[in-house]
């Protein structure tokens, strides 16, 4: 049986948060949001829609956000981890997808994959994600073609033998090495596509890709 603990890490997303928190509700206990420094609201909305918080008083990235919220959450009784970023663009109604393929028995990680097209999302996003995926699923040894969507589910007892050391969005590519090197099956859920419209990514789509290719060889030869 699969049961569920939700982590979202957050910085300045008080538009969205609720809306995540209430989506994952349904399907995770507890959610728990990581304030990562937010300037906004961010904290006070997501108390409000039951979330448990963890706040950082300064903004610390993605990877220290996650982490912090690993501790609290991996001390939790659950089976799984779901992640899920907090700007909604990962759909909370297709966290079932991810669920079902983990009860199948079929995945230790399951990662829901994004559509990639040029006609619908930021040229520079679609290079850096379709070039980064493709050289880190060499690293992996696994055919992944969203290496770095925040949205995925992953067992909680291989999650707790992991050592990372990831500081911003290099945090999902360090997972995802480090546990299919220790022999964790990589499973692929294909998602709704996102809606880029008006939409500003706090990630910078070539020095972000460029750095988490170098970590990567770091991840998959040198690290423990």
């Amino acid at each position: 049986m699969v049961t569920t603990c939700a982590l979202i890490a957050a910085f300045n997303e008080e538009a969205h948060v609720a809306s995540v928190i209430a989506g994952a509700a349904a399907y995770a206990s507890p959610v728990v949001v990581v304030d990562d420094g937010s300037t906004d609201d961010t904290a006070t909305r997501a108390r409000a829609a039951g979330a448990v918080v963890l706040r950082h008083e300064q903004n610390r990235g993605k990877g220290c956000a996650i982490r912090t919220g690993l501790e609290y959450v991996l001390r939790q009784d659950c089976s799984h981890v779901l992640l899920l970023d907090a700007d909604l663009q990962h759909d909370p109604a297709e966290i079932p997808r991810l669920i079902a393929r983990a009860a199948q028995g079929r995945g230790d990680f399951v990662i829901g994959e994004r559509e990639f097209r040029k006609d619908t999302m930021p040229a520079a996003r679609f290079h850096a994600n379709v070039i980064g995926s493709a050289i880190l699923s060499r690293f992996i040894g696994a055919d992944v073609a969203d290496s770095q969507s925040g949205f995925r589910l992953i067992r909680a007892d291989l999650l707790r033998r992991l050592q990372l050391t990831g500081t911003g969005y290099e945090i999902e590519t360090e997972m995802l090495i480090k546990l299919a090197r220790a022999g964790a099956v990589v499973e692929r859920v294909y998602v709704r596509r996102l809606q880029y419209a008006g939409a500003r990514s706090k990630m910078r789509p070539f020095w972000d890709t460029f750095r988490t290719c170098m970590l990567a060889v770091r991840y998959r030869y040198l690290s423990p």
